[in-house]
């Protein structure tokens, strides 16, 4: 079996409101997951609130956020803080040591991959601080995907349109977001784990700007749609997840205090949902059904 761990920055359970974009947007199953409301999801999913203050005071941020997400660890109980931006000394050393994709090699499990696209730019101008992402992937010795991975249908960039590499000057085409969906659906085909990343809902919640936060969710929800039709669900087990809300409330420039939804489909959905209640669960949760899976098969 193989899992895709689909990550979106910045996504909230939010109540209804005027604020609140998903309120009322056409089309945006599976995203419109309202407090105190039952969840409504496609694909038998099963959504899990989850708890991404993870018993520390004060608003949930990406750099701490995302670190616990991708290893396991309670980052901001073990620090005592929540952190933004991108990962601190602190946070570098427990990617190193506990890094997602590390631990599934440790165990065996390969291969494993990050889908995002990577600019030459990244590479020739790296700068000093680099995403818990950026660190979890180079702490497993993996290889990063490039424009030319793109072009021949083997990654998929953050925004998945590509509109953001065209205004950049990179020679590729546009994509839907269901061309964009085939394309990770056949990654996650090649892989026991995948990880895709998507941030541009932070931006938008920082922003305040509801149309554009509309546009956002809409796409994003088309590519999930498509990717989850054309996905092997019996074999491959999907969790989306987020590390704190934001673009759910845009009466806030700030993140949110609200659980984010944790949505799994697929195979072994029940398992998986059952062992979830924070973002330190996530990692986990993937080991433990990537390895019990292995096992059953030697």
């Amino acid at each position: 079996m193989s899992v895709l761990l689909f990550f979106i920055d910045g996504l909230g359970i939010g109540s209804r409101g005027p604020f609140n974009p998903l309120d009322g947007l056409a089309d945006a199953a599976p995203l419109a997951v309202f407090r105190d409301e039952p969840p409504v999801t496609i694909h038998d999913g099963i959504v899990v609130p989850t708890d991404a203050s993870l018993g520390v005071p004060g608003r949930p941020q990406s750099a701490s956020g995302q670190t616990t997400i991708l290893t396991g660890i309670n980052v901001p109980a073990q620090l005592g803080y929540h952190k933004q931006g991108f990962p601190n000394t602190a946070m570098l050393e427990i990617l190193r040591e506990h890094s997602l994709f590390l631990q599934l090699k440790r165990a065996g499990i390969e291969p494993v991959t990050f889908a995002n696209t990577y600019t030459q730019r990244f590479f020739d101008e790296r700068p000093r601080w680099v995403s818990a992402t950026t660190a979890a992937v180079e702490a497993a010795g993996l290889s990063f995907r490039r424009v030319s991975d793109l072009i021949a249908g083997r990654a998929v960039y953050q925004d998945f349109t590509n509109a953001m590499l065209i205004e950049r000057g990179e020679d590729v085409k546009p994509r839907t977001a269901e061309e964009a969906a085939t394309v990770l659906a056949r990654i996650v085909a090649e892989n026991r784990f995948t990880l895709y990343e998507y941030f541009i809902t932070d931006k938008a919640g920082h922003a305040q700007d509801l149309a554009k936060a509309k546009v956002v969710l809409t796409n994003l929800a088309r590519l999930i749609r498509r990717l989850l039709e054309v996905i092997d669900l019996d074999r491959t087990s999907v969790i989306l997840t987020s590390d704190h809300g934001n673009i759910e409330d845009l009466s806030l420039r700030n993140h949110t205090l609200n659980a984010v939804p944790t949505i799994v489909w697929g195979a072994h959905r029940q398992h998986i949902a059952s062992r979830i209640r924070s973002l330190a669960d996530i990692t986990p949760a993937i080991v433990n059904i990537l390895t019990e899976k292995a096992a059953a098969h030697t």
